[in-house]
């Protein structure tokens, strides 16, 4: 019997977020894939590797095929894209590597039974991130590693400028009474260290990370593509249609600064944290 404590990001990456992520599942690793290279970093040959939030995949098969006689196991709420992230799996050929759904703060992990954990901006939204954290801390071997890249102040990449176009247009998120500060609830390396050291972890280190990050072809490919992302549809879905056509003007407009001859590509920023269970 599967158990789910985090009912309200369940129900959000099984329901529109989660179809749409894996409808979508080449844009979004053309986002997010920059980042691929600083979590690999920390997989060697034969290692067992935990994938954390591992959405459809794309970083648990890399690991697994750096991991070589090793393997890697995805774990995610989202029944939408897990099935993604096997279809993807026998389509790439990888053959070791699983998916399984689960709630990371309770899932029944096997003590000690992998070597490093990773996450691609999955760990972000925990109900109770110690509680969380100390789960995949057990399920690591002694001296085993953690490495996940999560989001910095949004203010600090091209997207929180485009964004902020919006302003004008739309009502400020979380003014309905809906939870927006998930994302960035790892945002202070503060809160990453008192988080983690709670949570049993030792050597705890957080290091600012950028990649470009591609949005759409032009910037009313990009802006297209953003509209549909979950949260601004969410805040597109509040105003009347007029003035939700106005903010995707203001969109498109925001993004054309960021047009090259081939696509729209923005420089995120995140934050790198590395750390280890003691022992």
């Amino acid at each position: 019997m599967e158990t789910i404590v985090n009912r309200h990001q369940a129900e959000a990456w099984n329901g529109y977020e989660g179809r749409h992520w894996a409808a979508h599942q080449d844009r979004y690793d053309g986002v997010n894939s920059g980042f691929n290279d600083a979590l690999l970093a920390a997989v060697r040959p034969g290692d067992r590797v935990l994938d954390v939030g591992c959405g459809n995949g794309q970083l648990t098969r890399l690991a697994a095929a750096r991991a070589g006689t090793g393997h890697a196991v995805g774990v995610d709420l989202s029944a939408p894209m897990l099935d993604r992230a096997r279809a993807s799996a026998v389509d790439e050929g990888v053959a070791n590597v699983e998916f399984v759904r689960g709630d990371v703060q309770v899932y029944p992990f096997p003590a000690a039974a992998f070597d490093v954990a990773l996450s691609r901006f999955g760990v972000m939204f925990f109900a109770d991130p110690v509680a969380a954290f100390g789960n995949v801390g057990r399920a690591l071997r002694p001296g085993g590693r953690l490495a996940f890249v999560c989001l910095d102040d949004i203010r600090h990449g091209d997207l929180g400028r485009v964004l902020a176009a919006l302003a004008g247009h739309l009502p400020p998120p979380g003014t309905d009474g809906t939870a927006v500060a998930e994302p960035l609830s790892l945002a202070d390396p503060a809160a990453i260290r008192s988080v983690l050291t709670a949570a049993g972890y030792t050597g705890v280190d957080c290091a600012p990370v950028a990649a470009s990050q591609l949005w759409g072809r032009d910037a009313a490919d990009a802006a297209g593509f953003l509209a549909d992302w979950g949260p601004l549809r969410h805040q597109l879905d509040r105003v009347d249609p007029a003035t939700a056509d106005r903010a995707r003007a203001a969109l498109t407009d925001a993004l054309r600064a960021y047009e090259q001859p081939d696509a729209v590509r923005l420089r995120g920023t995140a934050w790198l944290v590395t750390a280890h269970r003691p022992g």
